[in-house]
């Protein structure tokens, strides 16, 4: 009896964020370890499917680093990076393209309709919503670095989008754009949540990734901090705290702030059910960042 009160307690605090979040776009980041294990990945899907049923409308944006790494190697190709960015070439992206597109996306679609909803697949080699342009990067002595087929998001089709949410379908996105020219290029997959939440203007943008939320002090796991505003992540920025892959995480959160997100979170996936843990619980376990 006590284990069943103890359930329904966990509902009655769950119903007025399912309420507040009726027919509200949230749009998911997948990353991390979580998407090596098949186990641990079907988890989390099953997590957006039970977001799905009690009416939000989720978008999934993943990305798939290891798993072209994996590929490259198979290729018999070494990663190069370039000031944290993976020089892509012609073959390089190819490979890219047939993890995230062929494999990744496919595999995340198909879990979603074995568990009962709807998903369409949106990338490169089906209908694509993400529109970019060449990256270049600054050198130190102010020269434009060519990184190869690397693209910086310019344009979302949110229409699109938001047809397929108010159908109750479920959007699953792959980091390759095309450009202007037709041509492709492969995308960070945390700036591109970023600018997918700001274009359809997401109630919710959710980084799921392999780090607890962020620490004001790099080596204190103690320090974790619940929640932070856009001062005093710009104070840890400036502090070198937030660093390396946090920054592009960080920053995709602020960029849907700025177009009107309510809030952005950063939570671990490894931790069981930690996405609804964060959207419908009043404690939460990531790093939640508000305006």
């Amino acid at each position: 009896m006590q284990e069943a009160i103890s359930k329904a307690s966990v509902l009655i605090e769950a119903l007025p964020y399912i309420q507040a979040y009726d027919r509200k776009i949230v749009v998911v980041k997948l990353g991390g370890s979580v998407m090596d294990s098949p186990a641990a990945e079907r988890e989390l899907l099953r997590d957006i499917v039970f977001m799905n049923s009690v009416g939000m409308q989720p978008i999934i944006v993943h990305g798939g680093g290891k798993e072209i790494s994996k590929a490259m190697d198979e290729a018999g190709l070494e990663p190069v990076f370039v000031q944290g960015l993976r020089y892509t070439d012609e073959r390089t992206l190819a490979i890219a393209e047939q993890a995230l597109c062929a494999r990744i996306n496919h595999r995340i679609v198909d879990a979603l309709n074995s568990l009962g909803v709807e998903a369409l697949a949106l990338h490169s080699l089906t209908s694509c919503v993400l529109f970019a342009q060449r990256l270049y990067l600054s050198g130190d002595d102010g020269r434009r670095i060519d990184i190869g087929r690397v693209g910086q998001v310019q344009e979302v089709n949110a229409k699109i989008l938001r047809l397929l949410c108010q159908a109750d379908t479920i959007p699953v996105i792959a980091p390759i754009a095309r450009d202007h020219s037709g041509g492709k290029l492969n995308v960070n997959a945390d700036t591109a949540a970023g600018h997918v939440a700001a274009a359809v203007h997401a109630e919710k943008l959710v980084m799921v990734s392999d780090t607890h939320g962020i620490r004001t002090e790099k080596e204190n796991p103690d320090s974790f901090c619940p929640s932070l505003n856009r001062q005093e992540i710009a104070d840890l920025m400036q502090r070198g705290i937030i660093d390396k892959g946090m920054i592009p995480k960080v920053e995709a959160c602020l960029r849907a702030l700025d177009a009107g997100t309510r809030k952005a979170h950063i939570i671990d996936g490894r931790i069981p059910h930690s996405l609804l843990l964060e959207i419908f619980t009043d404690k939460g376990v990531g790093t939640q960042i508000q305006p």
